[in-house]
Formats: structure tokens, C-alpha cells, sequence
């Protein structure tokens, strides 16, 4: 199921695809039954489900006799599990070991999780949920916090330089794999807001010059910015923290129309300066707005800097809370709208509330993107005055039977 393409405005799409997720949600527990069917219709035969399943024939099965069997025979796996599998794609191994599914992308994890970055299979499935969850997101966000059409976005993104596995596949990280995409044309032609740098700048392959241009570009087109992102609300708080030391530098660029010697990568310089002309009136405005904020450490940056922006977008849970002070600091009471939440195997859930802080912000699973089971955790001493917790895990339920939790330390 997939949620209609409609060529007409972002307004349209948006209400388009928020009906097409209320639809699914409503009865989720079905849908996830018929995921998995399609999952397994789409990848039977393959030497890890042959594994578990061997030769059954599923075709006369119903979805739910299907799901049943499923959940009996093939256990819950880690990517530890799956690791063997992934090293024999890297290396060229044609088999279907994983998908039938072609393979042409590796791609690296964040290594969040557990500070190793892992290798998962990158598939068309993969660029087409990341576009859809993008898409449900930004829908959800437009109903709290509207956007002009043909806005822009000041966004710090940044692609990784990619390689090749011994196989001869390319190998980077997802989010490198998905700004190379056609989906991310697609993304910004549907919600009708553009970003600011162009495809030299994301994958210029140097953090600190693709960052100089980001905010270059963003104080550019300062007027039309309608909100600020990145993946990881770290990449935000290090970005404003480098622009206290090369405002200047900005400004003078602004100015006249030229871009810093520190950039010295050919096809960025050529992007950026086919982009800007001078414009000493921007630039003074600017000037005058930073040295301002230099005697209030630099508090408020961003409502003084983009005067238009609605809010702040980005990854703000997990590891990333650490960083929220700061990033409120320059947010100035800017709304913080946390991003929506995955893991390395798949996009999971959507935050369908923006208007909710990063601290109490919770997710709403889509159900149509992989067939989730969910594991009941318990603590084995409710008095454990330990910072790590002693948890019992119970038997996977799927995601029909989550009814939510109670946290009873």
C-alpha cells in the first residue's frame, strides 16, 4: 500500500498522505500481516529464510496461518546474526542470501547504538520509505507549523565520501545514498521547499567548507528560510558554534559577492559563486545583528538570523538530549521539533505531535515498512538503585498487541 501520488499542490499531497497513514493505522494489526505476506511472497526462497522455513509451500497459506508460522519458526535476530549474510554481499556473493531484492548499495550505520557502524543491505525499499517518512512528517509539521510554498530550508546535510566492497559494491552511509537519490528531488518538489545549498556543497566531502557554504547560502536567502534541520541536532549546535568564529568572514562575502579562500574545493567554489552576488545591504544588516548577539553569547541566534523560521528540526532523542541546551541557546524559544525515529534495519515511526518538546515527544509506527515485533522488558528489581537497569525480556508481541507501558522504577 502506498499513499496516492497527486500532482497537484503540497497542500493536497499533505492531506493525501495523512489520510492515507490515519487509514493504515486504523487497523494496523492487519496491515502488518499483510507486510509481512508481502515480505515473504517478495523474498521466499532466500538462504536465510530456507534456513528456518525450508521448502513450505506458502502460496495456499492465508496471511495469518502465514504470520503464525513465521513467528514460530524464525526467531527474533541481531545484526550479529544477519552479519555473516551482509559479508558474503559485500563480497560479491550472487546468491539471494538476505532479498531477492537487487543489492547495488551498502549501506553504513550511524554506530549510535553500540559505536561500531554495521553494514545493512540499502535496496529501492529503502530510498522509497525514507521518502515517505519524510513526506508523513513534514505533512504533520505543516498542520502546526505552515510553511510558505517555494521556501527554503537551511539544512546541514552532508554526504560521506562513498567506497567500493570487495564485491564491487558502493559502500557509505544512508544518508549519503539517499541526498544522491532521485527521492530527495522528489521530497522537496512535493513539500515545495527547496534548501539552500546545492548538491556540490552536501557532498563536497569536507565537513568544516561544506559548513562555511551552509551558512553562507542560509544568510543568502535569510528572508525565504521557513526552518532550520539536520539529521543529528549535534551537526545544528556545531554549526552556530563555528559561525561565532567566521560571521565575518560571511558578512564580507555578502558583501561583495565572493567566497572566503578557505574554500578550495573547485566544484563547490563554482556552485557557490554561481549562487550569491553582492549585496552590501544584507551584508550590514547582518553585521549589525551579529555584533549584537556577540554581547549576548549569542543567544536567540536563530530567531535574529532567520527572522522567518517556524522551528528547529532534527534528531533531539537518545544520545542527542545532551546537546539541547545549547541548542535552545540559539534557538532562542524557537520551536525544537524532534525527527522521526529509525534504527538501522528500518524507518520505524513518525512524530505525528511537532508541537510536543524533544523530551516528551513520542513516535506512531508506520505499518507498512517492515514487520515489527516488539519485546516486553520487565525489571527484575523494581528497588534497583543501579544506574543501569536489571531487565527480564518476555516473549515478542507483535505490533497489535502493544498497548503502551508503565515505567515502574
Amino acid at each position: 500500500m502506498e499513499p496516492k501520488n497527486t500532482n497537484g499542490s503540497s497542500r493536497s499531497y499533505e492531506h493525501d498522505i495523512i489520510s492515507w497513514f490515519e487509514d493504515i493505522s486504523k487497523k494496523a494489526g492487519q496491515v502488518q500481516t499483510e507486510t509481512l505476506r508481502r515480505i515473504l511472497e517478495l523474498n521466499w526462497g532466500v538462504e536465510y529464510l530456507n534456513k528456518w522455513l525450508g521448502d513450505i509451500n506458502i502460496q495456499d497459506m492465508d496471511a495469518s496461518a502465514l504470520e503464525s508460522l513465521y513467528t514460530s519458526l524464525v526467531p527474533p535476530a541481531s545484526h550479529a546474526d544477519l552479519e555473516p549474510y551482509i559479508s558474503r554481499i559485500a563480497d560479491g556473493d550472487t546468491v539471494p542470501l538476505l532479498t531477492k531484492q537487487p543489492i547495488t548499495l551498502l549501506s553504513l550505520s550511524s554506530g549510535t547504538t553500540d559505536g561500531r557502524q554495521k553494514f545493512v543491505p540499502f535496496t529501492d525499499h529503502s530510498a522509497r520509505t525514507t521518502l515517505q517518512i519524510f513526506s508523513l512528517a513534514a505533512a504533520y509539521r505543516s498542520r502546526v507549523y505552515p510553511t510558505r510554498e517555494g521556501g527554503r530550508i537551511l539544512e546541514f546535510i552532508y554526504s560521506s565520501k562513498q567506497f567500493k566492497t570487495k564485491g564491487g559494491l558502493t559502500a557509505g552511509t544512508a544518508t549519503t545514498h539517499y541526498y544522491a537519490s532521485e527521492e530527495f528531488k522528489i521530497k522537496q518538489e512535493k513539500t515545495k521547499c527547496f534548501t539552500c545549498s546545492p548538491q556540490e556543497v552536501i557532498s563536497g566531502g569536507d565537513y568544516e567548507q561544506s559548513t562555511y557554504c551552509h551558512l553562507l547560502l542560509g544568510l543568502f536567502f535569510c528572508d525565504q528560510v521557513e526552518f532550520i534541520t539536520s539529521t543529528f541536532a549535534y551537526s545544528i549546535v556545531q554549526a552556530f558554534t563555528a559561525f561565532e568564529d567566521v560571521w565575518r568572514d560571511i558578512c564580507n562575502d555578502i558583501k561583495h559577492g565572493t567566497l572566503s579562500e578557505r574554500i578550495n574545493l573547485a566544484k563547490m567554489r563554482k556552485a557557490v559563486l554561481s549562487i550569491i552576488s553582492p549585496n552590501p545591504s544584507l551584508a550590514s544588516k547582518i553585521e549589525e545583528n551579529c555584533k549584537e548577539l556577540e554581547t549576548q553569547n549569542w543567544l536567540g541566534l536563530i530567531t535574529k538570523l532567520w527572522p522567518n523560521s517556524k522551528y528547529v528540526y532534527s534528531i533531539m532523542t537518545g544520545s542527542m538530549q545532551p546537546y539541547l541546551q545549547k541548542l535552545r541557546h540559539y534557538a532562542g524559544g524557537l520551536p525544537l521539533v524532534s525527527a522521526d525515529y529509525g534504527s538501522t534495519e528500518s524507518w520505524i515511526g513518525a512524530n505525528v505531535d511537532p508541537y510536543l518538546p524533544p523530551e516528551d515527544v513520542t513516535f506512531a509506527v508506520i505499518p507498512t515498512f517492515s514487520y515489527y515485533e516488539f519485546m516486553p522488558l520487565y525489571r527484575e528489581n523494581h528497588y534497583c538503585g543501579s544506574a543501569i537497569d536489571d531487565f527480564i525480556e518476555d516473549e515478542p508481541v507483535p505490533l497489535s498487541k502493544v498497548k503502551g507501558f508503565i515505567d515502574a522504577g
